[in-house]
C-alpha cells in the first residue's frame, strides 16, 4: 500500500521558514516526479515544486523561485520543502504528490497518481 505522509506545517509570522517533508512507502519511486501542491481557501489546487526522483532535477513554479527549495533523501525515502521567506499568500494546505508522465505535464495534477493528506502551513502578516 503506497502512502505519502506530510508533517511540518504550521503557524508562523512572515518572513519565517518552515521545512514541509513527506514520508513514502509502499513502493520504490524511481523515475517518479515528487510534486508539492498547494491549495488556499475558496481557490483552486495549484503546484509548487517538483522533483524527478532518479535524476533530482527540480521545478518551481515562479512566485515560490529563489525562496522555496525541494529536495529528497534517497536514504529516508523522504522529500521534502523548505520554505523561507514566507509570505502570507503563501498561507495554504500543502499536499505531496507522485506520478509518472512528461516533463512538460509535471506542473498538472492529472500526472500524480498517489496524494499525502495534506499539512496546513498559515503565514500571518
Amino acid at each position: 500500500q503506497v502512502q505519502l505522509v506530510e508533517s511540518g506545517g504550521g503557524l508562523v509570522q512572515a518572513g519565517d521558514s518552515l521545512r514541509l517533508s513527506c514520508a513514502l512507502s509502499g513502493r520504490t519511486f524511481s523515475g517518479y516526479y515528487m510534486g508539492w501542491f498547494r491549495q488556499a481557501p475558496r481557490k483552486e489546487r495549484e503546484f509548487v515544486a517538483a522533483i524527478r526522483w532518479s535524476a533530482g532535477s527540480t521545478y518551481y513554479t515562479d512566485s515560490v523561485k529563489g525562496r522555496f527549495t525541494i529536495s529528497r533523501d534517497n536514504a529516508k525515502n523522504t522529500v521534502y520543502l523548505q520554505m523561507n521567506s514566507l509570505k502570507p499568500e503563501d498561507t495554504a494546505v500543502y499536499y505531496c504528490a507522485a506520478g509518472l508522465g512528461r516533463l512538460s505535464a509535471v506542473t498538472s495534477m492529472n500526472i500524480y497518481d498517489y496524494w499525502g493528506q495534506g499539512t496546513q502551513v498559515t503565514v500571518s502578516s
